[in-house]
C-alpha cells in the first residue's frame, strides 16, 4: 500500500501565529519539530494499518520544513520551493491513498487559525463549483486526475469540514478548535499525534470505502483577489475569465489543467500581491 503525504504546517497542534511558522526563528524551530512528529504520527498509523511505502511532499512556505533523516518508515522527501504541482507533486496514479496533515481553514472561513487560500495577501476567497473551497478541495483536483482517494486529513475542525464536501468520509483528525484566525484551543501534542495515528491507521482500514473525490466536471474555480489589479493579471491567462472588478473565473473538463491554471494565477499575482 502506498500512501502520499502532503505535509502543511498551519494546522500543527499549538500553531497560532506566523511566526510559528516562517523561519529562521527559535520559535520556528520548535513548531517545525511538532509539526514532523505529526508527520511521523500518520505514517506509524499507515504502517499499523499495512501502507508500505511513502512520498511525503513538504508543502509548507519555501517547503523545506523537514527532516528526511526523521521521517518514519523510510519515506521519501520531496521538499524545495519550485514544484509545478505545488502541494501536490509526486503524486500520480501508483499511490492507493492521500494524506493531507497539519492542513488549515480557507482564507474565508468564519474562524481558522491562520487561515488562508494559497497566497493571503492576493486571494480573498475561492469556490469552486460555487462551493467554498480550501487549499484541501483545490489540491484534491490532483488526487481526482489521478484517481486516487484522500483519505484522512489534520488539522482545525473547520478545515476537515471544507474537505469534507469534496472527499466524502474523510477521516478528520481535530488537533486544534480554532477560536479566531490567531487564536485556538490545542490538545498536548503527545495528545495529537495519538489521535493522528489512531486516525490514519482507521482511514486506510477502510481504504475500500473510499472513492476519488467528488468533485463534477467540467469544474469551475471562481477565485475573488483584493484588489482588481490581480485580477487584470489573473486574465493575462489563458482560459481565465473577469467576473466583476475583483473575480475571475476558470472552468475545465480536465481537473489537472484546472489545477495548473490556478496555481499559475497564484503565481503570476504574487509578484505584484507582496
Amino acid at each position: 500500500m502506498k500512501v502520499f503525504v502532503s505535509s502543511d504546517m498551519e494546522g500543527t497542534t499549538g500553531v497560532v501565529d506566523w511566526s510559528q511558522c516562517v523561519g529562521p526563528s527559535p520559535e520556528y524551530d520548535y513548531y517545525r519539530g511538532l509539526l514532523q512528529a505529526e508527520v511521523n504520527a500518520a505514517i506509524d498509523g499507515a504502517l499499523a494499518a499495512g501502507a508500505t511505502e511513502f512520498l511525503v511532499n513538504d508543502s509548507h512556505s519555501t517547503m523545506q520544513n523537514l527532516r528526511p533523516d526523521q521521517l518514519h518508515g523510510e519515506a521519501g522527501y520531496l521538499s524545495g520551493r519550485h514544484k509545478p504541482l505545488y502541494m501536490m507533486q509526486g503524486l500520480d496514479s501508483s499511490f492507493d491513498a492521500v494524506f493531507f496533515v497539519s492542513y488549515h481553514g480557507s482564507m474565508s472561513s468564519a474562524a481558522s487559525a491562520l487561515s488562508h487560500t494559497y497566497n493571503p495577501r492576493a486571494i480573498a476567497d475561492v469556490r469552486l463549483n460555487d462551493r467554498v473551497v480550501g487549499e484541501s478541495g483545490i489540491n484534491a483536483l490532483v488526487a481526482l486526475a489521478h484517481g486516487v482517494p484522500v483519505v484522512l486529513i489534520t488539522g482545525d475542525r473547520t478545515t476537515g469540514e471544507e474537505a469534507e464536501p469534496f472527499c466524502p468520509g474523510i477521516e478528520t483528525v481535530v488537533v486544534k478548535e480554532s477560536v479566531t484566525r490567531f487564536a485556538a484551543s490545542s490538545p498536548h501534542p503527545e495528545r495529537a499525534r495519538a489521535m493522528i495515528r489512531d486516525g490514519a491507521q482507521r482511514a486506510l482500514k477502510r481504504l475500500d470505502s473510499f472513492r476519488p473525490p467528488s468533485i463534477t466536471l467540467p469544474a469551475t474555480l471562481t477565485v475573488r483577489f483584493h484588489n482588481g489589479d490581480l485580477a487584470e493579471m489573473a486574465c493575462w491567462l489563458r482560459d481565465v475569465e473577469r467576473k466583476d472588478d475583483k473575480t475571475v473565473v476558470m472552468t475545465s473538463e480536465d481537473p489537472l489543467q484546472l489545477f495548473r491554471t490556478f496555481i499559475t494565477t497564484v503565481v503570476l499575482t504574487r509578484a505584484i500581491a507582496e
